[in-house]
């Protein structure tokens, strides 16, 4: 399961046996995997009771997080307890678990954040403990006294740790008593956007406005002058209000190009901390990670030391127990400042699990019903490389949510043998993904002996990543594990603002990857051709023979408006017809020298998975169009043209259908609901005016006029739901365009 040790040290009966309960998760099967060391296990219960924990336990969480813990829970002989809103009902986590609660209508305030129906369901269930997850209530300390007056277990740290440590002003001023090096700021409550400014002007910009009680990115502005002070403090303080029913902020000095650098903890009641090898959190989007990988190419062994020591003497500092993780900013030359401690588990988790080979949910269990750590701090070691990908059901380009059914859905799997591939997903196809939510599909994992086999890994499971339904951001995540730059190790969380000023536009083809397209684009237009030909006249392959092209001569454009980029491309068949999904042909790109291409697709299958001349070359097939077929490369999808000679004679006559010309609304530019609007008709509009605000998710857009415009008619109003590109205001000419 775990690669190589890239050093071997001698390892405790404890840490093997820690080892032995590793959780593995196989895409599609969802099958539990874990190693054995059997020879240690006998010597070890002797010294350490590994007894009984809870008969039931409820996940008071939805989604992929809530399927996640469950998976542990069957493996340690635990019954589980779901809890469900109407939306989800039909949801994965739903089914997985052995009992299911219905606890309120779609919006979280009235599900996954009403406890009392929570309680009613504990009560129900009789379930003597409670997994959190993420989110939710899982940094709530109210819910953790309700549940003790009530008698039942918190999965997590106790009341005072999470109170301290979930104000990220009180955990400052903790954290510094604890002899943690912490950022520059203000330690107290922001009272008001003036109040802001004057903090601002004293630590010097730019400075962090942020969430005191928040987490993952919401109720963040980053403000680098007094205009950016005074409107980041109103989306960041209603956001914060939106998602934590607490809108106190806390400015602080910006560390400019940080690395964001994070210490996972694990803490017993009997006053044994340990910490985990690093994860590193710099690929991120509105202060919302997106990639994650464990450890850090920037962290050496005394840094690792130094971090790994001041996080724990944090968690003494407030008695934690528990799974835990203390963040970090860290600069170029290694200089760290505490950000922020979680007291829940991290979204990143599985890349923890997968070098170090302990299972984090299931330490969480055992440290809640009382029993000591199996884990010394000497044996803890790293195994290998591991990356995350946060796949969203989102836009790439835009950053905004989608919504929508999945129509098609298939995960990757592990192909090595080696369990490098895992995928922690709370979703089937078939499923809804809808506003009310975090826009998350999958945690895509994968494990390599080294960062650059883990890389490799990570292309490959994202090119056979089968989503149809929804926009996600795949075609992000293969560019950035692609880039040169992160190959390199040389990030911070400034990556995609640098590397994609005007925002993400997909994968640009090179020569190389222009020749791949192109004849993966020929393959599928012989197959098809072959697959017609066969079936449309029911004959027999002595018959077939005769009737199918000996060879292809294509025009292929992956950009149809520029006619011309088209590629020549002969395809030649190298052998008898034949039906079958491995084929052999020739191809010639451009009158170039033809090269063996081998083609396995049956047709009915998204992927087409081609060897061309030696290398391997992965596609994804999603819809045919009327000259050509929808592909998927690099992740990014393509409307390629398919034209035989006379049709390529022919387009340059071809017009473009003309655009509809919206200057004159403002358009939604994501599903969501609208929290207010600024203007109303007869209203003169300046440039840069607010005119609405649209949430999603969690997360507020604010839409600006870029023009001086009058307002013409109102489409609709605060609390109604909106599409995306739905009208929502009218102006009197086309001089007001919004940004």
């Amino acid at each position: 399961m775990f690669a190589k040790l890239r050093h071997a040290p001698r390892f405790s009966a404890n840490v093997l046996l820690a080892r032995q309960t590793a959780l593995t998760l196989r895409p599609a099967s969802y099958q539990l995997i874990h190693t054995t060391a059997t020879v240690f296990k006998a010597s070890v219960q002797e010294n350490i009771d590994y007894g009984k924990t809870f008969d039931k336990i409820l996940i008071a969480n939805r989604g992929e997080i809530a399927c996640r813990v469950i998976r542990t829970c069957k493996k340690m002989g635990i019954k589980t307890v779901a809890i469900y809103s109407d939306a989800d009902a039909n949801s994965l986590h739903v089914k997985l678990a052995d009992e299911a609660y219905n606890v309120g209508p779609a919006p979280t305030n009235q599900s996954y954040l009403n406890v009392p129906a929570i309680l009613k369901a504990i009560k129900d269930s009789g379930a003597k403990a409670v997994h959190p997850g993420y989110g939710f209530l899982s940094e709530n300390a109210s819910f953790v006294q309700t549940l003790e007056k009530e008698g039942v277990t918190f999965i997590g740290p106790g009341e005072y740790a999470m109170g301290a440590m979930g104000d990220k002003i009180q955990s400052k001023i903790i954290a510094k008593e604890a002899g943690v090096s912490t950022i520059p700021g203000f330690n107290g409550v922001v009272r008001d956007a003036n109040h802001a400014l004057e903090i601002a002007h004293d630590i010097g910009y730019p400075v962090m406005l942020k969430a005191s009680a928040g987490g993952g990115g919401k109720g963040m502005r980053i403000a680098w002058n007094d205009e950016e002070v005074i409107s980041g403090f109103k989306i960041a303080s209603s956001e914060s209000m939106s998602s934590f029913g607490d809108n106190r902020l806390l400015v602080e000095k910006y560390v400019d190009n940080p690395r964001h650098i994070e210490i996972q903890l694990l803490a017993d009641k009997h006053d044994h901390v340990v910490y985990l090898p690093e994860r590193e959190c710099s690929i991120q989007r509105r202060n919302q990670k997106v990639i994650e990988e464990a450890p850090s190419t920037h962290i050496d062994e005394a840094t690792r030391k130094a971090m790994g020591e001041q996080a724990v003497a944090l968690a003494r500092k407030v008695g934690y127990s528990s799974a835990g993780t203390v963040e970090f900013l860290v600069d170029s030359q290694r200089n760290f400042y505490f950000l922020e401690m979680n007291t829940r588990l991290q979204v990143e988790h599985p890349i923890t699990e997968y070098i170090s080979g302990v299972d984090l949910v299931e330490q969480m269990i055992r440290v809640a019903a009382g029993q000591k750590l199996a884990l010394k701090q000497e044996d803890l070691t790293i195994n290998g490389w591991a990356i995350e990908s946060r796949v969203y059901a989102e836009d790439p380009e835009k950053y905004l949510p989608s919504i929508g059914h999945l129509s098609k859905y298939i995960e990757p799997k592990s192909l090595k043998g080696k369990n490098e591939v895992r995928c922690d997903s709370g979703i089937v196809e078939g499923s809804e993904i809808s506003i009310y939510y975090d826009p998350m599909i999958c945690k895509l994992c994968t494990h390599g002996d080294t960062r650059d086999e883990a890389i490799e890994n990570m292309k490959k499971a994202l090119d056979s990543y089968v989503i149809k339904g929804v926009t996600h951001n795949i075609p992000l995540l293969r560019e950035v594990v692609s880039h040169p730059r992160f190959a390199s190790g040389n990030i911070s969380t400034k990556f995609l603002a640098e590397e994609y000023p005007e925002g993400f536009k997909g994968h640009s083809l090179n020569p190389d990857s222009l020749s791949e397209l192109a004849t993966v684009a020929a393959l599928v237009y012989a197959k098809r051709d072959i697959r017609n030909r066969a079936f449309g006249e029911h004959i027999n392959l002595t018959e077939l023979e005769s009737k199918v092209p000996q060879e292809w001569d294509l025009f292929v454009n992956p950009t149809p408006t520029q006619k011309d980029q088209a590629v020549k491309v002969k395809i030649m068949r190298d052998g008898p017809v034949s039906l079958d999904s491995d084929t052999k042909f020739l191809i010639s790109i451009n009158n170039q020298e033809a090269v063996p291409v081998e083609a396995s697709w049956d047709l009915e299958s998204p992927l087409v998975n081609a060897r061309v001349n030696s290398k391997e070359v992965s596609v994804q097939y999603l819809d045919s169009l009327p000259l050509g077929f929808k592909l998927q490369h690099y992740g990014t999808k393509f409307d390629v043209s398919v034209l035989n000679e006379a049709q390529q004679k022919y387009s340059v006559h071809m017009k473009e259908k003309p655009k509809p010309d919206m200057a004159k609304f403002l358009i939604s530019p994501m599903p969501g609901s609208v929290v207010s609007i600024a203007v109303k008709p007869g209203d003169v509009i300046a440039e840069g005016a607010e005119l609405a605000v649209v949430e999603a998710m969690k997360m507020q857009n604010v839409l600006r006029a870029t023009r001086v415009g009058k307002v013409k008619k109102v489409y609709t109003q605060p609390g109604s739901s909106v599409g995306a590109d739905e009208v929502l205001i009218e102006f009197e000419d086309d001089k007001a365009e919004t940004k």
